[in-house]
């Protein structure tokens, strides 16, 4: 239901808005000076404003001047109510931010009719947002497994080196790897292959803390970021994560595929890494080195 504000001084005309709208379907707030509008505004996700031109403490341009200088998250289409027909004051309202005006005494057919267009543009306004919504989080998941893609991770772990540093805190990085997969692919092909990424990606996230995030680092690697985590609770989160995979078989067109990862942690804890680039680095070297004694394991450099 579209909320409406209703900001008038005139009781008379402020109740004959009310009845209307409220038989029209709108969800209707109404005021009676420019200063009661603007604490409602504020607090209520008010999306159709109409207001009188002439009010106490804040007129009807103050007022939308005040609407489209602030950011309060979402469009409010502005209608203004006004005796004043002249063009200076007309120009004067538009340039305020107004998107429409009708002038007093008005006529109830022609009311519902603009409030019928600002409703549309309303519409059209939420549907822009989603759109843009959608294109933001297509910008910083990966396709694929829907994680965080190599860029925004690296953004995330980013952001938490330098509060670690700020908190005196630490932060541990895990670097995964799923064994064999490029056999898994060669045996099975690449739909087997993308079956066990978007498996494995969905039982990492789920044994990982609510403030933990991973990403899809590349290929088949994945990198974690664990705030305020010391090189032993890494290493116990990082075990955790590889008995998730390993735990159960993966069910595929190929039919049940038992796979593995490695994985390699690192923590500011043990290291003096003035860089995210170093201490992502030290989780692939001990990452590698979880698959040079055998797979299937967990190594802390």
């Amino acid at each position: 239901m579209i909320k409406v504000l209703i900001a008038e001084d005139d009781k008379l005309c402020r109740t004959i808005l009310d009845n209307n709208l409220k038989k029209w379907g709108y969800e209707v707030l109404t005021t009676e000076n420019g200063k009661e509008a603007w604490a409602a505004i504020q607090k209520d996700k008010v999306q159709i404003a109409i207001l009188d031109w002439i009010m106490p403490e804040v007129d009807g341009v103050e007022l939308c001047e005040k609407i489209r200088k602030t950011n309060l998250g979402h469009y409010i289409y502005i209608i203004m109510l006004t005796i004043k027909d002249q063009q200076t004051d007309i120009r004067k309202g538009f340039a305020a931010g107004v998107d429409d005006y009708i002038t007093k005494p008005f006529d109830t057919h022609e009311l519902k009719a603009r409030l019928q267009t600002g409703k549309r543009i309303i519409g059209l306004q939420n549907q822009l947002l989603e759109s843009q919504k959608k294109l933001q989080e297509l910008a910083i998941h990966d396709t694929l497994t829907n994680l965080l893609n190599r860029y925004e991770i690296l953004n995330v772990l980013q952001d938490e080196f330098h509060r670690a540093l700020r908190e005196g805190t630490f932060v541990s990085t895990v670097m995964l790897d799923i064994d064999f997969f490029k056999n898994i692919n060669d045996r099975h092909g690449h739909g087997v292959g993308d079956e066990v990424l978007i498996e494995v990606a969905s039982r990492l996230k789920k044994t990982l803390r609510r403030y933990d995030k991973i990403g899809r680092y590349g290929g088949d690697e994945f990198l974690v970021v664990l705030p305020g985590c010391d090189q032993k609770n890494a290493t116990r989160i990082s075990d955790r994560l590889r008995r998730a995979v390993c735990g159960k078989s993966i069910e595929t067109e190929a039919g049940l595929l038992t796979v593995t990862i490695s994985a390699g942690c690192a923590s500011t804890e043990k290291t003096t890494s003035s860089s995210i680039e170093n201490l992502v680095k030290i989780s692939d070297k001990a990452m590698y080195h979880a698959k040079n004694v055998g797979r299937n394991c967990v190594v802390a450099s």
